[in-house]
């Protein structure tokens, strides 16, 4: 049973095991018949060769209440966006696949990069981004979830439940985050989360003071998590993030827009499990280790932009501060795996707590070496202003590569 505790931040929406998902789908089908909702899964092609897409299509194909489905398809050539359209096609709702690597989609990129609005580099940050404005463009939907494509432990009733604070017209919320328990295989998992972020932010109170920033980032039991419901009204003047600062990035855009009020997060599954990716303790230009990196410079940014000052001297403090956090935190998940019967290495929680540490220091050498760099796709409002016709065309490319290659 799940405990009923509010932070004082932002609220938390608990799932307290008294309502059905029938009951929960019956109710967002009724809103759904004036508020649309439509459903973004950012996916390569090679998740479709994995065990947990199958299984989501079998899911959504009983969810009545979504719109649109819009897939966002990476990574693919033209045959494998023909078996793509054929993979998705037992959806029964209305659903596309982007080829994002088409022809005519390269040509819509090429006219961003003529206007310096293009991503700077591929990835789920660049797809995501896509895919908000195909539905930016279709102009018919109210509320957008977002997740990701590699979840084994999928069903239904984590998208109602992901769905429902920011469907129910009665509720003032505009952004939604998921939250779960990150267990599988007999194991705490969510590494980057509990060894990285946690004591991070922890570290950071103590070494730069209060911010409301940190405490709002505290306030989220899982702020790494990939599964988000939003307005679409949020979305023209999203910044999105070009590199693995998507989720920490998103928050802080509704942290910069959004009155704390506005948004939540909803506990969305008792346990929670997908594709882990590698540590790549030898190289940073992958892996968790480019993630944690990725996360650290999202943060610095974000805090220096509200007039935090950085240098090397608070970097070192920052990194000494947070390890001593990570080894008190490992204490506490490790007596927490031993009552629940599960498993923390903790040589290897340490040694990932050693590769975070440099990481830190790392990202802040990037930091002072770029400040004022922005790794932030621009938002679909400035894209719109530079060149009007864009995303209309990129309908009409998406519905030209429906035609030709189906």
């Amino acid at each position: 049973m799940a405990d009923f505790h509010q932070n004082g931040n932002i609220a938390t929406i608990h799932n307290l095991r008294t309502r059905t998902t029938e009951d929960l789908t019956y109710e967002l089908v009724s809103y759904s018949a004036t508020r649309k909702i439509s459903l973004i899964l950012p996916s390569l092609y090679s998740e479709l060769e994995g065990e947990a897409l199958p299984r989501i299509l079998e899911e959504l194909s009983q969810v009545p209440y979504i719109h649109r489905i819009v897939i966002g398809l990476d990574r693919a050539d033209e045959a494998q966006y023909r078996h793509a359209r054929e993979f998705f096609s037992v959806l029964p709702q209305n659903h596309v696949v982007i080829w994002n690597d088409s022809p005519r989609m390269k040509a819509i990129e090429d006219r961003l990069e003529t206007l310096g609005l293009a991503p700077s580099e591929p990835g789920k940050g660049k797809n995501v981004w896509g895919c908000i404005g195909f539905l930016l463009a279709c102009a018919d939907s109210e509320v957008v979830a977002i997740h990701d494509c590699d979840i084994v432990t999928y069903d239904r009733d984590m998208l109602a439940r992901l769905l429902y604070p920011v469907v129910n017209p009665n509720f003032p919320y505009q952004v939604a985050k998921g939250y779960y328990a990150r267990v599988g295989h007999e194991r705490i998992n969510g590494r980057v989360a509990r060894m990285l972020v946690s004591p991070l932010l922890i570290a950071m109170k103590k070494v730069i003071g209060d911010r409301d920033y940190i405490d709002y980032l505290r306030a989220f039991r899982y702020p790494l998590s990939g599964e988000m419901a939003l307005r679409t009204a949020v979305l023209h003047n999203l910044r999105i993030p070009s590199d693995w600062g998507l989720e920490i990035g998103v928050l802080s855009e509704a942290w910069r827009n959004l009155a704390p009020k506005s948004v939540c997060q909803v506990e969305i599954a008792d346990h929670y499990d997908h594709k882990h990716q590698d540590l790549s303790a030898e190289d940073k230009s992958t892996g968790l280790s480019r993630m944690s990196i990725d996360i650290c410079k999202a943060i610095f940014r974000k805090l220096a932009a509200d007039g935090t000052v950085f240098n090397e001297e608070v970097f070192r403090t920052l990194k000494a501060t947070y390890y001593r956090a990570a080894l008190d935190l490992l204490e506490a998940y490790y007596n927490d795996a031993v009552m629940n019967g599960l498993k923390v290495d903790r040589h290897t929680e340490e040694m990932t707590a050693e590769l975070f540490a440099e990481n830190i220091m790392e990202a802040g050498r990037v930091f002072l070496d770029n400040p004022s760099e922005t790794p932030f796709i621009p938002t679909w409002s400035r894209v719109h202003a530079a060149d009007s016709s864009l995303m209309t065309d990129m309908l009409k490319a998406v519905a030209a590569d429906l035609k030709d290659y189906g």
